[in-house]
């Protein structure tokens, strides 16, 4: 009795070796191709982010790409993600410049947990920006209601300049910089999508402001629903006070669906 009971001990053992390396193989491989599909999906968002940059204040502009199937939705919210920009010189100057959403694109990917949520992929938290050069784009990852997701956004920038005089007082030049993807369509859709951007259309407002006082700063601040930001913007002046000349500039950008 002492043979097969010996070899029935093995076979019990070399089965539970084969076991727990084949579950440790299958870990291991369904790890693998998470993180290859988490890739996929944060290069797809890129790319949509390098087809729109590339036609920000081109009208008439576009582009094409498929979005290929990273295992998760890709959602197109035209409506969402909507955004208060005022200003302020704590004296006579008080306006609200834009209130409407600018809606967001979002990949929600099929799994609950990355080690990634909170990483910027492109620009950073700041939800306004004056520094020269910085990015338009808010690429992150962050924990949705159910899954994570990989978002797309673009926050307000800002440029300044002052121009000389008129009638004795200094001239200061404001630009805001707004990227609006409201045209575009509603999307919720799994597996490979082909998209179509287009730069459909560049709006300005302007607005005029001619004190007679000696203003300091110009605080702009930018509500989104979920953060907020602010600037200080330095005005020049002299005795006789300053015209801030502010010009809103909106450029239109419409993601769809395209029918080949």
């Amino acid at each position: 009795m002492a043979i097969p009971v010996t070899f029935l001990i093995l076979l019990v053992f070399t089965l539970i070796i084969v076991s727990f390396t084949y579950y440790f193989a299958v870990e291991r491989i369904g790890t693998g191709g998470q993180s290859l599909k988490v890739s996929m999906a944060r290069e797809n968002m890129m790319n949509i982010d390098n087809d729109i940059s590339s036609m920000l204040w081109q009208s008439g502009s576009s582009r094409t790409l498929d979005f290929k199937d990273c295992g998760g939705q890709l959602n197109v919210q035209p409506s969402a993600n909507p955004l208060t920009i005022s200003i302020t010189d704590n004296n006579s100057i008080t306006a609200t410049v834009f209130n409407s959403s600018v809606g967001r694109v979002f990949y929600e990917l099929p799994y609950s947990e990355t080690a990634d949520t909170g990483l910027f992929l492109r620009g950073d938290s700041h939800c306004i920006v004056n520094q020269t050069g910085s990015s338009m784009t808010q690429l992150f990852i962050q924990k949705g209601a159910q899954h994570t997701e990989i978002v797309l956004k673009y926050r307000p920038t800002i440029t300044y300049v002052a121009t000389g005089t008129e009638g004795n007082k200094t001239v200061n030049n404001i630009r805001i910089f707004l990227v609006n993807l409201n045209s575009s369509q509603t999307i919720e859709l799994m597996g490979q999508i082909p998209l179509k951007m287009t730069c459909v259309s560049i709006e300005d407002k302007a607005t005029s402001f001619n004190v007679t006082y000696q203003p300091d700063t110009l605080l702009i601040t930018a509500n989104f629903a979920d953060s907020s930001g602010q600037v200080s913007i330095p005005i020049a002046s002299t005795s006789y006070g300053a015209i801030i000349n502010l010009e809103l500039v909106l450029c239109k950008i419409q993601i769809d669906k395209w029918m080949r």
